[in-house]
């Protein structure tokens, strides 16, 4: 197995090009995805690689682009659409919830949807509010769909691989901040990261800091902090979130005895609300302090970037809530 240092960026790209060099059957579409290769450039050469045939500009339509890609996906292609940014997924909320999500379901198993819904979803820089969203919370509330929000290339790899080889509509969300962000990735035409299996980034004895996607670089950089204190803060990429891996969540706070879950998405009502409930409710004799919880501010995101920098949790916020949870 080949061991190559890759950006996020490319990561996603070479997942994409195997699973269409893999499968005749995998298809891109989506807004100036081909000839201007992608708002992020992350489709980069795949239409000169693999023609119109495969990777398709489609007009400016979300609900229609979904639509269609269900359609395909129902009667045996395995299209990827790549949303411009996930804050533009909105508008196919019908289609996603009420179509992909569900006809498996309404069909008794005899129809499957094997489609990938993946983008940018949270603030970048200056994006203001319409374009800044952290749609994964939204879709994880929804039974039918499988959400995935990779930290890393080598996990953005290998679960877009994995996305691509499901029957079941996958939404996979891909932070902004880290398209430029660079690991080693295990380039391999079989290696896929599972879903429902969240990963220990660092270990630690005092605190369980609990994020996904950006949030994890944020929790790593407040637990370097931390340990030149002699605070040993341990960091849980939950990578997955529907299926949700709460055994490693529970065992790792059932090590350090307190818990604080950090994300990005609006504090009130975002996913993180979620896995705070569910180890309060099922870790309870465990702890030593009340879950805290991290999330992004309660307001539209502002497009002036001090503005901006303020509802969007950093490492010094996820020091406040440890603090808080008396270390």
């Amino acid at each position: 197995m080949a061991i190559k240092e890759m950006t996020y960026r490319e990561a996603v790209r070479q997942a994409m090009v195997d699973e269409m060099e893999r499968d005749p059957n995998v298809f891109l579409m989506g807004e100036d995805i081909g000839r201007y290769q992608g708002t992020f450039r992350v489709t980069q050469g795949l239409f000169n690689q693999f023609k119109q045939v495969r990777v398709l500009d489609t007009p400016i339509t979300e609900p229609g682009i979904v639509g269609l890609a269900t359609g395909a996906a129902m009667v045996g292609l395995r299209p990827i659409v790549e949303m411009m940014t996930m804050s533009f997924s909105i508008l196919a909320l019908d289609q996603i919830i009420n179509h992909s999500a569900k006809v498996h379901y309404m069909t008794a198993g005899q129809a499957c949807v094997p489609l990938v819904i993946r983008g940018p979803g949270g603030a970048a820089n200056q994006l203001s509010a319409q374009h800044s969203h952290s749609m994964e919370g939204w879709y994880a509330h929804v039974p039918g769909l499988k959400v995935v929000a990779p930290a890393f290339p080598a996990d953005a790899y290998g679960m877009l691989k994995t996305a691509v080889r499901d029957d079941n509509p996958v939404i996979f969300t891909e932070h902004p901040t880290l398209y430029g962000v660079k690991g080693e990735v295990p380039v391999d035409m079989d290696y896929l990261v599972p879903f429902g299996k969240a990963n220990i980034v660092r270990q630690g004895s005092d605190i369980s800091l609990i994020a996904y996607s950006k949030m994890v670089h944020v929790c790593l950089e407040a637990a370097e902090k931390l340990a030149g204190e002699g605070i040993q803060a341990e960091v849980v990429d939950v990578r997955s979130l529907l299926p949700l891996d709460v055994e490693t969540i529970y065992a790792s706070v059932r090590r350090t005895h307190r818990a604080v879950v950090v994300y990005e998405d609006w504090r009130s009502g975002g996913f993180g609300a979620e896995i705070a409930a569910r180890i309060g409710e099922d870790c309870f004799d465990d702890l030593d302090a009340p879950v805290g919880r991290v999330g992004g501010l309660n307001v539209p995101m502002p497009y002036a970037r001090v503005l901006e920098l303020q509802c969007i949790p950093n490492a010094d916020d996820v020091i406040a809530a440890v603090r808080k949870a008396g270390l």
